[in-house]
């Protein structure tokens, strides 16, 4: 029996084997490895068969195999030799895949995520990438629950959802951090929970909040917020207009002395600005966007850019819903929804980091086929070639 269990420890020690198309997860099974006995503290006799790192492994697969639909038909997939072979596993139950969902603590991924961030290079160079360095879109997204989801309670007792609030690395096109919560909270306090230093974060009016605004500047980041186009202002100075910020569509530069009226607290206690974007539609509407932000060195037509550029968190969460699939939620609590949402934002990442480019449907595709074994080596070359061609000619 000794030998047995001996023979048993050893084989969960061994690290699993890489995938096909092992360039593109080599990032992350490397980072994943030091999670693999994180939740078996329980495990006294040594008999888990399935841990954290493959788990993670198998949801990744979940997100690169278009047959894969549900919980039930990814256990199904453990029972193939092959599948078990390229992800280093054992066959699991459901109720074994259903645990892993519980017991495996989503929080350890999100480091993951934010390393694997780090290691993207930006996508666009230039005075004014150089300018907004550190742009990041923040914006939340619904995903609609289950009506047995309790803890995700939306508006009332019949509609349930969860909401991914997302920092999107603008100039690299990444997904560099992640908080998921019930439908019904408060994005402005999701964003002062997960601030860090040295980031410029353009939001829209769903985050106006004073005392948020200051948190951002107290964590040492900075702010180009949208507020509602009554907004109460004081006006210290106001500054003159460039050629290129009238062809921006800037009508208006002050600098401000203070936000809000004098019978609302003075959370910011410092000058800020406000720059009036005047925008039409293609019905030809007219429309000001206020711009509040604390970066009195930037130059207005780049506040107005910063700001145009909050709709790539819109693009990217079109992406992780329609492409990747993640509107389907394959497990029922939060610990388990959230360890699927940072999946998919690994895979995002991976795709970023091979490639160098923004995924597409089409590279995509690739990639699913490169990862069953569908496409050679070479042929995904190839096809990174042609990507990087394309680039060039832009």
């Amino acid at each position: 029996m000794g030998g047995r269990r001996a023979q048993r420890e050893d084989r969960s020690e061994r690290p699993p084997p890489l995938l096909q198309g092992q360039r593109l997860v080599q990032p992350l099974l490397k980072s994943v490895t030091r999670l693999h006995h994180v939740g078996s503290e329980r495990d006294r006799a040594g008999n888990r068969k399935l841990f954290y790192d493959r788990y993670v492994a198998l949801l990744l697969m979940y997100f690169c195999n278009p047959s894969l639909e549900s919980l039930r038909a990814l256990q199904q997939a453990t029972g193939w030799k092959k599948t078990r072979q390229k992800l280093g596993i054992e066959r699991a139950a459901l109720g074994s895949l259903s645990e892993a969902a519980r017991v495996f603590d989503a929080a350890r991924l999100r480091p993951i995520i934010r390393e694997l961030a780090a290691q993207a290079v930006p996508l666009s160079t230039g005075r004014e990438a150089e300018a907004l360095k550190g742009l990041m879109a923040v914006d939340g997204s619904l995903f609609a629950a289950l009506p047995r989801m309790a803890w995700a309670l939306w508006r009332d007792a019949y509609h349930r959802g969860v909401k991914l609030h997302l920092h999107f690395d603008v100039l690299k096109g990444v997904p560099a951090d992640a908080t998921l919560t019930q439908a019904a909270c408060s994005e402005p306090a999701a964003l002062a929970a997960a601030l860090q230093p040295g980031r410029l974060h353009v939001v829209d009016r769903g985050y106006t909040d004073y005392e948020m605004f200051a948190k951002v500047v107290a964590a040492n980041s900075s702010l180009i917020a949208r507020v509602k186009d009554n907004t109460a202002f004081v006006v210290r100075e106001g500054r003159p207009l460039t050629a290129a910020a009238h062809a921006a569509g800037v009508v208006r530069d002050v600098v401000i002395s203070r936000l809000g009226t004098a019978h609302h607290p003075d959370h910011l206690r410092r000058p800020m600005r406000l720059v009036i974007v005047r925008t039409v539609d293609r019905d030809g509407k007219t429309t000001e966007l206020w711009l509040i932000t604390d970066r009195l060195d930037l130059d207005a037509e780049l506040v107005a850019l910063a700001y145009r550029y909050r709709w790539s968190v819109e693009l990217f969460f079109r992406w992780l819903k329609c492409v990747l699939g993640s509107r389907h939620l394959i497990a029922h609590n939060r610990n388990g929804v959230t360890l699927q949402m940072y999946a998919a934002l690994i895979v995002s990442l991976l795709i970023v980091l091979r490639t160098g480019r923004k995924p597409t449907k089409r590279t995509f595709e690739t990639i699913q086929f490169h990862l069953l074994g569908w496409v050679s080596d070479e042929e995904f070359d190839t096809h990174l070639a042609a990507l990087s061609a394309a680039k060039t000619k832009k």
